[in-house]
């Protein structure tokens, strides 16, 4: 657990470096990654959604590739393609962008449905097929999204089997006064980013992800997520609940946060922690729940309370 706690300690302190007043965004995003899950960061324009996920490329001996969507973007750019090689008379497979261990999909909803659905197969079952053939990403892989939910010309909103894909949504919002004074201080004579450096690999990465899945989780936890899950489907504000992916991602993402709290067990506090962040973009609230000035965010704190924390033995 040592080793762990200061692998992780050192990636978050790497982004730290450039990235200010986040820590409670950088750390789902690590818990995404070692959950072996993918990330949808959404916010308005200029608060650091690419910065971050650049700042964790850098921190991370691992391939990058930054895909930056546009209308013209074609799933094949993404997938890849098959050319016919006239030395050998074969066809032979050109690989797509998809084909890195990091990616930074950006501005992922200014592309089209056709491109979006590209990604489908890859973020869940870490493969492309391209004419039939099957071809797998390298491990660890995670994809890290971006999207502007302010400006709809020209956007193409991501269909819910697109979102259900994302194993959890962050948001970054507006920094303080006194984190904007540090933010120009630290960009006054130059970018930071370009001062970060690996600190951990892929073999750190893959070992971290395999601690998660051996954190404990006791019967009432798996009974406590279920509860939740199941009133999602039954709460009358909402017209869509969260699915069983849903309910996978909220106990894997309780045992990652375990994990990064120096723990081989998962306690209610995880699950509590991780229900908006896993859940959230995964529901639809009514029209009518809308005119009352209910959110997603009002709906699951309603829902944690309406339901019994249990008590179990370790």
């Amino acid at each position: 657990m040592i080793r762990t706690r200061k692998i992780i300690q050192t990636i978050q302190e790497n982004i730290e470096k450039v990235i200010v007043g986040k820590k409670d965004a950088i750390q789902l995003i690590l818990t995404a990654l070692l959950s072996k899950g993918h990330v949808l960061i959404e916010d308005v324009p200029g608060v650091g959604k690419t910065t971050i996920i650049s700042c964790l490329a850098r921190s991370l001996n691992m391939s990058f590739r930054r895909i930056q969507f546009t209308p013209d973007v074609l799933p094949s750019d993404i997938t890849g393609f098959s050319m016919y090689n006239f030395k050998s008379g074969e066809m032979e497979f050109k690989p797509g962008m998809v084909m890195s261990q990091i990616i930074l999909a950006d501005e992922i909803n200014r592309t089209s449905p056709k491109t979006q659905s590209s990604l489908l197969e890859v973020m869940e079952e870490s493969q492309v097929t391209v004419d039939g053939k099957t071809y797998a990403v390298p491990q660890p892989f995670i994809v890290l999204a971006t999207q502007n939910p302010i400006e709809y010309i020209g956007t193409f909103p991501l269909p819910e089997a697109q979102l259900d894909r994302f194993f959890i949504k962050v948001t970054l919002g507006y920094p303080s006064k006194l984190e904007e004074i540090n933010i120009l201080s630290r960009f006054q004579s130059d970018n930071p980013i370009n001062d970060i450096s690996g600190v951990a690999n892929t073999e750190d990465i893959l070992n971290l992800q395999e601690k998660v899945r051996f954190v404990k989780v006791a019967d009432a936890i798996k009974e406590y997520i279920a509860e939740i899950v199941a009133y999602t489907r039954e709460h009358p504000d909402l017209s869509l609940g969260a699915s069983p992916r849903g309910a996978l991602f909220l106990m894997r993402a309780s045992q990652s946060c375990a994990l990064l709290n120096d723990r081989d067990y998962v306690i209610p506090d995880d699950v509590q922690k991780m229900v908006i962040p896993v859940l959230s973009h995964r529901m639809i609230i009514k029209p009518e729940a809308r005119l009352k000035l209910m959110t997603i965010e009002r709906v699951l704190k309603s829902v944690l309370n309406s339901i019994h924390i249990p008590i179990f033995d370790l």
